[in-house]
């Protein structure tokens, strides 16, 4: 059975808000030891753009994947 459009929004919304949270942790973390250091509001700013980018990714992906099972290539 294959998803939906909205079941394969949902399932990339979701993954990229679970995204969101570790890389806002991951960047506290990782860039200090580059020497770079943001404010809450850069670290979140920098996390809307990267999900916007991801959200999109991951819907084209899923559809075309989608798009492959149904021709029955995967």
């Amino acid at each position: 059975m294959s998803q939906t459009r909205r079941q394969s929004l949902f399932e990339a919304v979701f993954n990229i808000v679970v995204g969101f949270g570790i890389n806002t942790a991951l960047n506290f973390t990782v860039f200090p030891l580059f020497g770079w250091h943001i404010s809450l509001q850069q670290n979140i700013e920098l996390g809307v753009i990267y999900t916007v980018v991801s959200i999109a990714r991951s819907y084209c992906l899923r559809r075309a994947f989608n798009r492959l099972h149904q021709v029955r290539m995967f």
